[in-house]
């Protein structure tokens, strides 16, 4: 079996044109297990098969632990009526990059549902790129900033972007001509039963409006596809302590609200979302 340094390099010796150096725009060529640039800055693959394309670190609460509780969720089949959604609308054998992609757990259960196309992915998140580069799966995952990605322009036929921010200019550069963005975003009633027990006399904190992302989404891409997608979980029971640290819900709670809460954990959680999908105008 392959190393992933190793597994990394064959994969960017057929897709190197696809990348682009993040600090001065010129194309990147693999030289041994480097990525470098004419202008000589030089990105190296690690020991885990990912590279670190940020000039400079990023603070990010999205640590390993709360990644992988994330991850166990999703594939535990959490959202698998999103995914067939998702699927149904995307280009399988196309170029797709997942936009915060965090542990890649959404990248590697797409998979499984038919996407066959090459697969990148990207993170602020250090710790998610190096859990991302554990699934089973052929991909390409790097610590990447959001605003300036290192990847070519028109290199990518879909962009998802399930529950992480947007750079639209990013977006619109590196999307192929007919290329479409994938956004999922919460609805109003997205884990509301977490949201009420962990803020049972906050209503503020049990809302949420997605109103301007919506319509900056409206706004940057021409609207192919607006869709709610409403359903009910069953939490297995070996998955329900895992659904209070996975996500930033769980961030301002108060420790005996959590521990009350695992004496009697949520056996159902309401997925709410929106699926957006669009093209450059």
């Amino acid at each position: 079996m392959l190393k992933k340094i190793d597994s990394a390099r064959n994969f960017l010796e057929t897709h190197q044109e696809q990348l682009l150096c993040p600090v001065c725009k010129k194309s990147l060529q693999l030289k041994d297990y480097s990525l470098i640039c004419e202008e000589n800055h030089q990105f190296d693959l690690s020991k885990k098969g990912t590279i670190y394309f940020l000039s400079h670190s990023i603070q990010t609460e999205y640590n390993k632990k709360m990644l992988l509780h994330r991850g166990r969720l999703i594939q535990s089949g959490m959202y698998k009526p999103l995914l067939e959604k998702i699927i149904a609308s995307m280009d399988l054998n196309g170029e797709t990059l997942d936009v915060g992609c965090g542990e890649g757990s959404f990248l590697s259960e797409l998979s499984k549902l038919g996407l066959t196309g090459s697969r990148f992915g990207f993170d602020i998140s250090k710790d998610g790129i190096y859990l991302a580069s554990n699934q089973p799966i052929d991909a390409f995952w790097c610590v990447a900033d959001l605003t300036n990605l290192p990847f070519a322009n028109q290199s990518m036929d879909t962009i998802l972007n399930i529950f992480s921010p947007s750079h639209y200019q990013e977006f619109q550069r590196v999307l192929k001509k007919d290329g479409t963005v994938i956004k999922v975003i919460p609805e109003a009633e997205y884990l509301k039963e977490l949201r009420a027990a962990f803020y049972p006399e906050d209503e503020t904190k049990q809302t949420y409006s997605n109103e301007k992302v919506l319509a900056k989404f409206s706004k940057e891409m021409d609207v192919l596809i607006n869709e709610q997608i409403t359903f009910t979980f069953s939490v297995p029971e070996e998955y329900r302590l895992d659904l209070l640290e996975m996500s930033p819900l769980e961030w301002g709670v108060a420790e005996k609200v959590k521990e009350a809460i695992k004496k009697n954990p949520l056996s159902e959680i309401t997925i709410d979302v929106r699926m957006l999908k669009g093209k450059v105008k």
